[in-house]
């Protein structure tokens, strides 16, 4: 197993939304991407794109349906190509296999506050903050992850300022909306990691 990068770390348990597809090459390898249906207690089913190397998937047979869990890292890539999402979120996977384990979705980061919080509540008065986590990756790189905070937590947030470092534990999630383009209204999918908990370390 790969060594798994400490201050950002994801699990998920879930079901293969489709069949891997190839995605980009890296240096001399090739990585597919593939969606991971992940169900949340309430019913609710997270469609997280994850991404794995060929050589990790070059002798496993999976087919739509299996149900598999997955360990590694929550990236971030800059879409510069005026398609699709601006900020695209995907997982990088170290380590997978099949299982039979109930579905999971955790996710573990420490990283530095790049942007102001933004606090604001919904009509029925649930307090509401919105995070943006630079988290250090290897070769002195970073991803830049949307985060989003409820309640006391989110109270707490919102008076922390740029360069504060965090540390906190959640859950990666999906979220649907209509964003308008061209007089049109175009369904386009969010993600951000819903906090659990949440604790400043600096």
């Amino acid at each position: 197993m790969e060594e798994l990068w400490t201050n950002n770390y994801i699990e998920l348990v879930g079901t293969l939304g489709g069949r891997p597809e190839y995605s980009h090459k890296s240096r001399k390898d090739k990585f597919y991407i593939f969606p991971l249906e992940v169900e949340r207690l309430s019913g609710t089913i997270d469609r997280v794109n994850v991404v794995v190397s060929e050589n990790m998937i070059k002798n496993v047979e999976i087919t739509d349906g299996d149900k598999i869990y997955v360990r590694g890292e929550v990236r971030s890539f800059n879409n510069k190509s005026g398609k699709g999402s601006k900020l695209v979120i995907t997982v990088l996977v170290r380590e997978m296999g099949f299982t039979d384990e109930p579905d999971k979705n955790t996710v573990l980061l420490t990283g530095t506050l790049c942007k102001s919080p933004t606090f604001r509540k919904t009509p029925m008065g649930r307090e509401i903050c919105d995070l943006m986590l630079a988290v250090n990756r290897r070769y002195e790189r970073s991803d830049y992850l949307p985060c989003i905070a409820w309640g006391q937590t989110a109270v707490e947030a919102s008076e922390w300022t740029v360069g504060t470092v965090v540390r906190l534990e959640g859950r990666l999630q999906s979220r649907n909306y209509i964003k308008v383009e061209n007089g049109v209204g175009v369904e386009k999918t969010a993600y951000e990691v819903s906090i659990i908990t949440a604790e400043k370390v600096q």
